[in-house]
């Protein structure tokens, strides 16, 4: 199956990570909406908090390479206020922190398993990226994606080679699983 000429890689990503060896934000979508909320919803059960400081919260739990956007939080926030799931806890204050209502609680009690591997996600996120960033497994990866670039490139590929590629992919997919 052939795919368009501008689609990126199925990690979301176009382009090769390099630079000079600096770490880069993750810019896919990370979280659903419904799951950024039981996020809050977590860090609210633990203590009141402005949106600003949920922000940092998911931040430090992904060890700084996942930041959602205000555009993500404060939208959610107010649903969230408006689902009666958490409070303004000083409504005369100039920023507004949040806690945690009965029907919050509720609804974060009805999604343990959802959050717990929420958290287990997002914690393990930074594993990942040092992983990644270990020299000769960046060199793999490129080298990886430019041979299937440079192959798929290539104007009339014939099915035998296309499955024969294809094989190829499945078959380091399954020694990188098992290994």
């Amino acid at each position: 199956m052939k795919q368009h000429p501008n689609s990126t890689s199925s990690d979301g990503q176009s382009g090769h990570a390099g630079g000079c060896g600096g770490r880069r934000k993750r810019r896919e979508k990370m979280l659903e909406a419904s799951e950024i909320r039981l996020l809050m919803l977590h860090f609210l059960a633990q203590n009141a908090a402005h949106g600003y400081e949920l922000i940092k919260s998911v931040e430090e739990l992904s060890k700084g390479e996942y930041s959602p956007s205000p555009g993500i939080i404060y939208p959610n926030l107010t649903l969230l206020e408006e689902m009666k799931a958490i409070e303004v806890v000083d409504t005369k204050a100039t920023r507004k922190a949040y806690r945690l209502t009965t029907a919050g609680e509720g609804q974060l009690a009805d999604n343990r398993e959802t959050v717990s591997g929420l958290i287990t996600r997002l914690s393990t996120l930074a594993i990942l990226v040092n992983n990644r960033s270990i020299p000769a497994v960046e060199e793999a990866i490129h080298g990886l994606k430019t041979a299937l670039n440079r192959r798929l490139a290539q104007e009339d590929i014939s099915e035998a080679a296309l499955q024969t590629l294809i094989k190829a992919l499945h078959d380091a997919a399954e020694k990188i699983t098992h290994s």
